[in-house]
């Protein structure tokens, strides 16, 4: 017995009969030999980890776009919060952590520059539109590795596909909508728990509010602090969730009342106030005129920035579109300086 077959033993002997299990996954959609260490969803988690997009994550700001101050959070930082959550409450409901952690690794993949306010100018320009869920897939079943992708399992993809609900329903029993296993579903709501949490803190930091504007509702059913709020949720999950009754991951109504009260309050106070906006704006159009630069120059992008991965079949809105989605936040504003605006001439 190798220690990749000790360590599959050892969850069917300590996780729920609910766990999805790694010598369960429906496969690759490759074959694949089997790693001798690893389990499959511990393989794919490392798998993302060591691309090249999970480290670009760490240049693609979350709300404040581009931010000077340290301590503002990133897309990776995000990501390690969502893991931060999701995996306490995988643990105390003892199912898969790695399966969890490697869908929270690759969930953001395919986000944009500038955030959301990038994502709306692709999803605008794009003819076929663009979410950044369908980018994160074709990041990882394509435009990873040179075109050949990192062939993940099954249940890691169906979790990255379904994690997304905008200003939609946390929680759904439509199928195309919920993960098909428990881990799934749980990225899906730690997503937005952790995001609610750490952008408040971030508008906090910014000076767009404070925590005694925090409606009455959330502080007095979530909690008044960060960890607080944390603790009353990940509980409030483990609590709830009976899978004997229904196999879904759930959340208590006043619980769940007081989480939709805190994204309204910061879609009202942040996301959609004056001053981010305007940034979200200048950022919109940086995009649009790289979009535009590289349509009007199609024979120069063709030689210097054509995506490895992107087929020549696919044509020319796709590969800007993967180019583009691919940049961090500065890059794509270096390199709009370089091609949309005049350099100084240097006289001795």
């Amino acid at each position: 017995m190798n220690i990749r077959e000790r360590l599959e033993q050892n969850e069917r002997a300590t996780l729920s009969p609910y766990a999805m299990f790694s010598t369960a996954s429906k496969g690759r959609g490759r074959p694949e030999a089997e790693d001798d260490l690893r389990p499959a969803f511990e393989h794919d988690r490392d798998k993302i980890i060591h691309c090249k997009s999970f480290r670009r994550l760490a240049g693609k700001t979350q709300v404040f776009l581009a931010p000077e101050g340290d301590h503002y959070r990133t897309r990776i930082t995000h990501t390690l919060e969502v893991a931060q959550f999701a995996r306490s409450v995988t643990r105390f409901l003892a199912l898969n952590e790695d399966l969890t952690e490697a869908i929270v690794m690759g969930h953001d993949l395919g986000h944009t520059p500038f955030g959301h306010a990038g994502e709306k100018v692709l999803a605008r320009l794009m003819p076929d539109g663009f979410h950044h869920v369908k980018q994160s897939l074709r990041v990882v079943d394509q435009l990873e590795r040179d075109g050949l992708g990192l062939n993940l399992t099954f249940e890691v993809r169906d979790g990255i596909l379904k994690h997304s609900k905008g200003k939609g329903a946390i929680f759904s029993d439509n199928p195309n909508l919920t993960a098909m296993t428990l881990e799934g579903q749980i990225v899906r709501i730690a997503d937005i728990a952790a995001y609610v949490n750490h952008d408040f803190d971030d508008a906090v930091r910014a000076g767009l509010t404070t925590e005694a504007e925090l409606p009455d509702q959330v502080k007095t059913r979530l909690g008044t602090s960060h960890s607080k709020r944390i603790e009353t949720m990940v509980r409030d999950l483990v609590e709830s969730s009976r899978f004997e009754e229904k196999r879904m991951i759930r959340m208590s109504d006043p619980v769940l009342e007081a989480l939709y009260a805190l994204r309204d309050f910061l879609y009202e106070r942040v996301y959609e106030s004056k001053g981010i906006r305007e940034e979200f704006s200048k950022a919109q159009r940086i995009l649009e005129e790289l979009w535009l630069h590289f349509h009007e120059h199609a024979d120069e992008f063709k030689a210097r920035h054509w995506p490895k991965a992107t087929r020549e079949d696919e044509g020319l809105d796709r590969a800007v579109g993967d180019f583009l989605c691919g940049m961090t936040d500065r890059y794509a504003m270096r390199l709009y300086q370089e091609v949309r605006l005049p350099r100084p001439w240097t006289v001795y």
